[in-house]
C-alpha cells in the first residue's frame, strides 16, 4: 500500500515539472528581442556618428586630430610637412575636398601598388576623414568641400543627362556604369557613389580625370550631373536583359558569342546531316 502510495504521489510532482518547463518559444523571443536591442543600439549609434561628422574645418580641436592621424598613418608616404616622398605626392594645395574623396571613398591609404587606387572599405571613420581634410586645408587652401545645398536631388535631371554625355561619358559610359582606360586604369562606376564624391571628383580631378573647377562646369551644372545620374540609378529596367548597361559594346559581344555561336552550331549540324 505505501509504495502505491508514494507513486501515486510522484506524478504530481512530475506534472508539476513538466508544466513549469520553459516553452520553445521562448527561446526564439529571447533572441529576437535581443537582436532587436542590438539593432536599435547600433542605429543610434550610426546616427551620432554620422551627426558628429559634421564638424568644423577649421577649429584648432579638428586639425590637431587631423595632424596626429596624418603623422601617424600618411605621413610616410606624403611627408610630415605633406611635401611628398617618392612614395606619395605633395598634398600642398589639395584641400578638404580631395582628402575627402581619397580618404572617404577608401583609395587611400592605398591597398597595394596598382595602376590607380581602387575604391574599398574606408579604413578612417567619416569624422576621421574630415579631421584629415581639416588638417591638409590648414596647410595650404585648395577646393573646400561642398556644399550641402548642391548635394541635393533637386537639379534638372534633363540638363544635367547632357552636360553629362559631353563631359563624361566617354569614360564613365552614358549610363555611369564606368569603363576601361589605358595602361590598366579605368574610369570607376558612379551609380553607388555619393553625391558629396561626385562633386568632389568634379571639383579635384582624381586619377586620369580632368578637373572641372567652378569656372568651366558651375555649382549648379555639378547638381544637375547628380541629380541626373542618381535618378537614373533609382529607374528600373523597362525590360529585357541589361547586359551591365555598357552601352553597344555589351550588344555586339552578346550577338558575337550566341550569334556567331549559333551560325557555327546550324552549319555542323548540317555536315553532320549530309555525312
Amino acid at each position: 500500500m505505501f509504495p502505491i502510495r508514494a507513486r501515486a504521489d510522484e506524478r504530481p510532482a512530475r506534472s508539476r515539472r513538466r508544466s513549469g518547463r520553459r516553452s520553445p518559444l521562448a527561446t526564439v523571443a529571447l533572441v529576437t528581442i535581443g537582436l532587436l536591442l542590438t539593432g536599435g543600439a547600433y542605429t543610434l549609434f550610426t546616427a551620432s556618428s554620422g551627426a558628429n561628422a559634421a564638424i568644423d574645418l577649421s577649429s584648432p580641436q579638428a586639425i590637431a586630430q587631423g595632424k596626429k592621424l596624418f603623422q601617424a598613418n600618411c605621413a610616410t608616404c606624403h611627408g610630415l610637412a605633406l611635401q611628398g616622398t617618392v612614395a606619395g605626392p605633395s598634398l600642398i594645395g589639395v584641400g578638404a575636398a580631395s582628402v575627402d574623396f581619397q580618404v572617404g571613398t577608401g583609395r587611400m591609404p592605398m591597398a597595394r601598388d596598382a595602376p590607380q587606387a581602387e575604391a574599398r572599405q574606408p579604413v578612417f571613420t567619416d569624422t576621421q576623414t574630415k579631421q584629415l581634410a581639416a588638417y591638409v586645408a590648414s596647410v595650404a587652401a585648395g577646393p573646400g568641400l561642398p556644399p550641402s545645398k548642391y548635394l541635393t536631388l533637386t537639379g534638372d535631371a534633363t540638363r544635367g543627362a547632357e552636360l553629362f554625355r559631353i563631359n563624361c561619358a566617354m569614360c564613365h559610359n552614358v549610363a555611369g556604369a564606368g569603363g576601361a582606360l589605358t595602361e590598366g586604369k579605368y574610369a570607376p562606376n558612379l551609380q553607388d557613389t555619393t553625391p558629396a564624391h561626385i562633386y568632389e571628383a568634379m571639383l579635384t580631378g582624381p586619377q586620369n580625370m580632368p578637373v572641372f573647377n567652378d569656372d568651366n562646369i558651375t555649382p549648379q551644372d555639378k547638381q544637375d550631373i547628380i541629380t541626373a545620374l542618381k535618378t537614373q540609378a533609382q529607374n528600373e529596367d523597362v525590360g529585357g536583359f541589361t547586359l551591365g548597361d555598357l552601352g553597344p559594346v555589351a550588344e555586339g559581344l552578346f550577338l558575337w558569342i550566341f550569334g556567331l555561336g549559333a551560325i557555327i552550331a546550324f552549319t555542323v549540324w548540317l555536315t553532320a546531316r549530309a555525312n
